[in-house]
């Protein structure tokens, strides 16, 4: 017979005494037990965070960066060169910056329409706020009420540039008929009052932005819808922007 040792088995870990496994990490929530047996409160659990909170961060960044561009915007107009002023007054220039805060932060359709629409209207309060620093009075409902239609449109197409197929095509028509549309607005209805700089500017950073959507999107057929959905929204642009005072600011 076996003398025993006296002593009672270690707990704890595959390496005990008699292989007797130790006790499991209290898991969260588990009550906590101490060394002398008393049982104590829960684990603190941590609550993983729902994915509308990053989203919802993600879109407060984009209106954030948007109000400063925005303030930006107006004083870019009493200091921009002649040639580039039109850039600190033109749909282009709160186009492009809006396109690429949703390209660089959105995850989702959703998200970018959401962050579409709030950089629209912070560029605008923005823009309200610095002018009033100037000494101009602006009244900002009539822009936030456009971007709040539009800002929705411009961060779809913007997001679209991360697809593929058919959703690349659009995208590109959106952004890339958006700013040549202007650009040959500029060119021909406003280009007695205005440098024609900026506006060969927009024609050529809209050019740039239809050639890389034609180059990546597939099936290759599907180039031909960019660029008639271009040309259209193009059309579109310079229809709206030409009735625009007509309908809004002499009606």
């Amino acid at each position: 017979m076996a003398r025993s040792t006296g002593r009672a088995p270690a707990p704890g870990g595959a390496g005990a005494p008699g292989g007797v496994p130790g006790p499991a990490a209290p898991g969260p929530g588990a009550a906590r037990v101490d060394a002398h047996g008393h049982i104590g409160g829960p684990v603190p659990a941590h609550a993983p965070r729902h994915p509308w909170f990053a989203a919802a961060r993600r879109i407060l960044l984009v209106a954030v960066a948007a109000v400063v561009l925005g303030g930006l915007t107006s004083w870019g107009q009493l200091l921009l060169p002649a040639e580039t002023a039109s850039a600190a007054n033109s749909a282009g220039g709160w186009t492009i910056p809006t396109a690429l805060l949703v390209l660089l932060l959105a995850r989702t359709y959703p998200e970018a329409s959401l962050a579409g629409a709030a950089s629209f209207v912070s560029l605008t309060l923005g823009y309200a706020v610095a002018s009033g620093w100037r000494g101009i009075a602006f009244d900002p409902t009539t822009w936030a009420i456009i971007g709040v239609f539009a800002g929705p449109v411009v961060g779809c197409a913007a997001h679209a540039l991360r697809r593929r197929g058919m959703q690349l095509a659009l995208g590109t028509s959106v952004l890339a008929g958006i700013l040549v549309g202007e650009g040959v607005y500029g060119l021909t209805v406003v280009a007695d009052t205005t440098s024609p700089v900026w506006w060969w500017i927009e024609v050529a950073v809209g050019s740039a932005v239809l050639v890389a959507g034609v180059l990546r999107v597939r099936p290759w057929g599907l180039a031909l819808v960019a660029l008639t959905g271009t040309v259209l929204v193009a059309g579109l642009f310079w229809s709206a922007f030409v009735l625009l005072p007509i309908l809004v600011f002499r009606g």
